[in-house]
């Protein structure tokens, strides 16, 4: 499919068919890249998405405890840290 830049104001834009929207699931906000010769469009990316499920499985099985808690405290946690 082909189609031209328009101008708007000093930038440039693309319409974008809306069958090609949909296919895509575009909707709202979006980002745009660059990858070699090629601008990319996509949906907004959420990188922690489905984290508070994730831990909540991992919390049922037991898996997922702070490496922290099973060492024991060294000198300087018991002498010299202090909680302001």
């Amino acid at each position: 499919m082909k189609t031209s830049l328009i101008a708007i104001g000093n930038s440039r834009g693309v319409r974008i068919p809306k069958p090609l929207i949909e296919q895509c699931g575009l909707e709202g906000e979006i980002e745009m890249a660059v990858r070699r010769d090629e601008i990319i469009i996509r949906s907004v990316r959420h990188p922690r998405e489905g984290w508070a499920e994730d831990c909540k499985r991992l919390a049922q099985c037991g898996e997922g405890k702070l490496l922290d808690a099973e060492t024991p405290p060294t000198r300087w946690d018991l002498e010299e840290w202090e909680w302001t």
